[in-house]
């Protein structure tokens, strides 16, 4: 019998690399305001909090007024809704571990800080019908580490947060597990260093998706 009853994934960085898609919207961004062009390592160094604040940590500081942040974060999202998957591409296993943990009994759910309708698109593109609840940053609404959106998936699915598994890629997400009350694996092929994943104390820091499916499905007790 599997250890949990559901697993709560994170998205960028986690299940999918969204990096060059997002390079490009900021860039496209960057080139509307007059800014220079922002490198894959640093957008993922910025993202993790929400689109907005990706965009305002795109900005040079001297241009990080509210007018301006406002502005760009608008040009950001009008661009983004047209180009969310010309790059992005599932990390390699995720696909497959998503078929097991749903074959095994498990039930899926993504909560994520990217705007909702980038989500819900992304996830409809390359898993469709495979997570029982999506949520999305909405305007007004708590992003993480605040646990709002992963209770609420949790309800949705009709399981605690003791019998449901945090799956994520940043410090961010280690911090929304704790909030949770959650068991916490965080990847080590997303947006952040493994220093900083293991000073997060997680269960573990995962490095492929196999250990995410063993863990999941408590076969790591077998060895």
């Amino acid at each position: 019998m599997a250890k949990y009853a559901a697993v709560v994934f994170d998205l960028d960085g986690t299940l999918l690399n969204t990096a060059e898609d997002l390079r490009g919207a900021v860039n496209y961004t960057m080139s509307a305001f007059g800014c220079p062009p922002r490198t894959v390592e640093e957008v993922r160094l910025f993202a993790g909090n929400g689109i907005r604040k990706l965009v305002e940590r795109s900005l040079p500081e001297a241009k990080r007024t509210a007018d301006t942040v406002e502005r760009a974060y608008r040009t950001f999202c009008d661009y983004y809704a047209l180009h969310t998957a010309e790059k992005t591409v599932p990390y390699p296993g995720v696909p497959a571990l998503l078929s097991l943990l749903s074959g095994g009994g498990l039930r899926l759910a993504v909560v994520a800080n990217k705007a909702e309708f980038a989500v819900r698109s992304l996830c409809e593109k390359f898993f469709p019908g495979v997570f029982s609840a999506v949520v999305g940053a909405r305007e007004g609404s708590p992003k993480k580490p605040d646990p709002s959106g992963v209770l609420a998936a949790l309800e949705k699915l009709g399981v605690e947060p003791c019998g449901g598994l945090y799956v994520g890629d940043s410090d961010v997400d280690g911090e929304t597990a704790k909030n949770a009350g959650m068991d916490c694996v965080l990847v080590s092929w997303g947006f952040r260093e493994r220093g900083l994943l293991e000073a997060m104390h997680p269960l573990a820091v995962a490095d492929d998706a196999a250990a995410v499916a063993k863990i999941a499905l408590g076969k790591e007790a077998e060895k």
